[in-house]
């Protein structure tokens, strides 16, 4: 084939183009590399005394579309007419892909490029040669094809009986082709204290903040030469993967992930996305020991997804807090859409369904003020629970001694661990030769750290015992005594985030519509145990708001005015205990503005008649209030007094008769009495006489 090599060839460079298909086989696999370098001495048997390597895609794969810049710099140089002849172990060396091969057979047959391997020299300009090419390319493609599909269908049928040895996370092994837990003690304990407390504030975030807040440290996966196993401070994605892992719940899960591409700046990119657990290639639960069950697991997986607010679904939402009770929980019954939340001026919270009005500008399907909504439902949770509530507080006793024996072990494991390593950098530096003083120094300052760790450890454990200690011991007694008022518990506490949780434990959600013609807001809850339950709250209407005066205060303020002032009327509210709307006592300028709203008149001294209270009347005849109390029972004294608490009105002239002065006089010398005879033989006297 040296006749196809022409004086214009060997003018132009020679190159030789190295590649290996993976980082692997470059390290395992070093006498291929040597075997494609040496064709060098190939290139000056052609005639080519000077060749040129480009050796950049070392343990870059050819298949598929990764950047190759050895590649790309082949042809570009091609391009410019600057190669003679290409050089490769073979032709499928350049690339397993037809673009590729495509783009740079057809540059080379145009620019009169030769190729070579071991065997023979290509000219790209023959029909035969550039057939024979395309032929080995095409072969080299479908054989790296049919490998991949062996290899993934074997590795797939592997994994259905669960023996292909998947990468496991921390806390679990591979032994003699099982799984079994590590025997790491304080790895088990870390890995459990995630998941009972994710089960107990039923957030990854809170879990966070809370091994933070206790220096509680969380195993990871080991750098090279550092271990198998790393410690390291908590954060949010270490937490929320052991969460997410089905491997914990000792099930065996192959395929959870896909291979997606994307162009970005003109390269394909390839990434991998979690599937949905029901496109997981296989599931096979129980498979070995794991550190939840799969109920567990399934319910934090639920509770992940209610926490996700920003995704686009028509659920309940987790408990986040705030001011109102029942966020994220209610449903409307018109469209379906999750209610949203929304605060007046006067921060006064209400429920909205505004979705709809969002995405086609239609009118919002519903809408009202939500204290009364959360209290009808704080109604009906709080006589759910009642029965339940004087078990749940005897248990709350042993259950916060459990997460404290719990805590404190954990930091028993990490003193233990720590004692061992401080033993151990002990036991290497006594073993090293003193006259090694470099080794030695460094050696003492790795003991002095460990040893310092142990005194913190220390220190962590004897505080954990002092507030243990110093911790007010709560009486089982105490506590049966308030799940008794289980309103007080609950009105008690101002963390909302905490109700929020004990209404979702019980309730599904909520569906809400609005009754116009009853101006009634119709709620239909569903409780987690199946039951239904529908109840009806009023709609305040216009003026109804919860600053509003009371219905006894403006019936009191409608039967005494005209006839007393605005001061006696408010001395009369307060007495009898009544507030404003907004919780102020009584005063004139109030009393005033309720009369104008109720369109009422006013009190005139001009033209009212006169008239005594009680107290004045008794003042006037020099006798004791109970003296006018029994003439008014005797029937002998007309007064008004139009309800308890309110002022006498009695006429100054019907003390002046001269038989109202008899009968007081007669009363007080105790001559008459309520029921005796004498009161009957008053009764029956003629007025006049």
């Amino acid at each position: 084939m040296s006749e196809r090599i022409r004086g214009g060839h060997l003018e132009r460079a020679a190159v030789v183009y190295v590649r290996q298909s993976s980082a692997g086989q470059l390290r395992r696999h070093a006498e291929s590399t040597r075997l494609q370098l040496g064709l060098t001495g190939r290139a000056r048997e052609l005639g080519w005394h000077e060749s040129t390597i480009i050796s950049d895609d070392l343990g870059v794969s050819a298949a598929g579309y990764a950047d190759r810049p050895g590649f790309q710099r082949l042809v570009t140089d091609v391009s410019l007419r600057q190669v003679g002849i290409i050089l490769c172990v073979e032709a499928s060396r350049l690339s397993r892909n037809s673009k590729d091969w495509a783009q740079l057979f057809e540059l080379c047959g145009h620019l009169d490029t030769l190729v070579a391997d071991t065997d023979q020299v290509y000219d790209l300009s023959i029909a035969n040669d550039r057939l024979l090419l395309g032929i080995k390319g095409s072969v080299s493609e479908y054989e790296l094809a049919l490998l991949r599909q062996r290899s993934r269908e074997s590795t797939e049928a592997k994994a259905k009986r669960g023996e292909f040895r998947l990468p496991l996370p921390v806390g679990l092994c591979w032994d003699h082709g099982k799984v079994e837990m590590v025997p790491d003690q304080r790895i088990q304990q870390a890995l459990r204290l995630v998941f009972e407390k994710f089960s107990q504030l039923g957030s990854c975030r809170q879990v966070l903040m809370w091994l933070s807040e206790h220096d509680i440290s969380l195993p990871t996966k080991g750098f090279p030469g550092t271990g198998p196993v790393r410690w390291c401070s908590p954060t949010y994605s270490l937490v929320i993967g052991i969460v997410r892992n089905p491997t914990y719940a000792g099930a065996y899960a192959y395929g959870r992930t896909a291979p997606k591409q994307e162009v970005v700046d003109g390269q394909l990119q390839k990434t991998r996305v979690h599937k949905p657990m029901s496109e997981w290639r296989v599931l096979i639960r129980d498979h070995h020991p794991g550190y939840i069950s799969w109920e567990q697991f399934e319910q934090n997986q639920h509770a992940l997804a209610e926490n996700a607010f920003m995704t686009r679904t028509r659920g309940r939402k987790s408990a986040r807090g705030g001011k109102l009770l029942l966020a994220g929980l209610l449903r409307c019954r018109r469209c379906g859409h999750m209610l949203h939340v929304s605060y007046g001026r006067n921060h006064d919270g209400r429920y909205e369904c505004r979705q709809m009005n969002k995405a086609t500008a239609a009118p919002r399907c519903i809408g009202f003020v939500a204290r009364r909504i959360d209290a009808a439902v704080r109604e009906q949770v709080l006589t759910a629970v009642q029965g339940p509530a004087l078990k749940a507080a005897v248990e709350a006793i042993a259950t916060a001694a459990q997460h404290d024996a719990r805590e404190r072990h954990a930091v028993e494991l990490e003193l233990q661990q720590a004692r061992y390593e401080a033993g151990l950098a002990q036991r290497r530096y006594e073993a090293v030769d003193p006259a090694q003083r470099l080794v030695a120094a460094e050696l003492e300052a790795r003991w002095n750290a460990a040893l310092e760790t142990v005194v913190t450890q220390e220190h962590r454990l004897a505080k954990m015992e002092e507030r243990s200690r110093e911790a007010p011991s709560v009486k089982p007694a105490l506590l049966t005594s308030l799940a008794q008022d289980m309103a007080a518990v609950w009105d008690s506490t101002d963390a909302m985030a905490l109700k929020q949780r004990i209404v979702r434990v019980l309730v599904q959600e909520i569906v809400a519509d609005v009754d116009e013609a009853q101006h009634e807001v119709v709620l239909l809850i569903h409780w987690v145990g199946g039951r239904h339950s529908e109840i009806r709250v009023n709609r305040p209407r216009t003026g109804q708001h919860g600053n509003a005066t009371s219905k006894q205060a403006d019936d009191i303020v409608r039967c005494m005015a005209g006839q007393w002032p605005d001061a006696q009327i408010a001395g009369t509210l307060n007495r009898l205990g009544l507030r404003t709307g907004v919780g102020n006592t009584w005063t004139a300028a109030r009393v005033l503005s309720v009369r104008k709203r109720l369109r009422l008149v006013d009190f005139d001294p001009a033209k009212a008649k006169p008239m005594l209270t009680l107290n004045q009347a008794a003042d006037k005849l020099n006798v004791g209030p109970w003296v006018i109390r029994r003439l008014v029972k005797l029937g002998v004294l007309e007064a008004t007094h139009p309800f308890l608490g309110a002022p006498w009105r009695i006429d100054p002239e019907l003390l002046e008769q001269k038989r109202v002065k008899q009968v007081v006089a007669a009363v007080v010398a105790r001559r008459i009495r309520p029921g005796s005879e004498a009161a009957h033989q008053l009764n029956l006297e003629i007025p006049s006489t």
